[in-house]
């Protein structure tokens, strides 16, 4: 890790099938994309697939050693057994978090694409792409892994940081 940047987030995007992760440091102003990636479970039964998202988390926690974790919150669901299974991938999420000893913090879909895009009617693209940006990172991320990242960008951008040091809210506060 950088001596400049000595803030490791890891953020989640939980899934039934595909879950995301992505691990940045940040001084609260400049962050940089340290792994990320997505733990795909496809059709397993559903215990093993729970199983196969601990287990996977635990790993990430262990190889990178964050500080803190940025989980999306479950805000509305249509189909109360989707909601289900995501609440139970989210459980398995969290568990391996608080395992690894770390404070979670949670934050609504809206919010990290206010943080990141600018907006909180954001798309997917247009969440990638200012992931992309925002990390200077040679190519779009994936959706899954993107979405994590920006769950980790969302709570460097709210960390505490002194107004006067804090990193932009969102891209129109942005000042190269």
């Amino acid at each position: 890790m950088s001596s400049t940047l000595h803030h490791r987030i890891l953020g989640i995007d939980p899934g039934s099938r595909t879950t995301g992760f992505g691990v940045i440091d940040t001084d609260g102003m400049r962050s940089v994309r340290i792994a990320g990636g997505c733990i795909r479970v496809g059709h397993l039964p559903w215990p093993q697939r729970l199983g196969m998202i601990f287990d996977g988390i635990a790993q990430v926690v262990v190889e990178y050693r964050p500080h803190e974790m940025a989980v999306e919150q479950l805000i509305f669901a249509r189909d109360v057994t989707a909601a289900l299974k995501l609440g139970q991938a989210r459980g398995a999420v969290l568990c391996a978090g608080l395992k690894g000893d770390m404070q979670v913090h949670e934050y609504s879909p809206k919010s990290v694409k206010l943080a990141v895009v600018g907006t909180g009617g954001a798309d997917k693209t247009q969440v990638q792409h200012m992931v992309r940006l925002l990390l200077s990172l040679a190519e779009t991320p994936p959706e899954d892994e993107a979405d994590a990242l920006a769950l980790a960008l969302c709570h460097a951008h709210s960390m505490g940081i002194p107004a006067r040091r804090r990193a932009a809210a969102s891209w129109r506060d942005l000042r190269p």
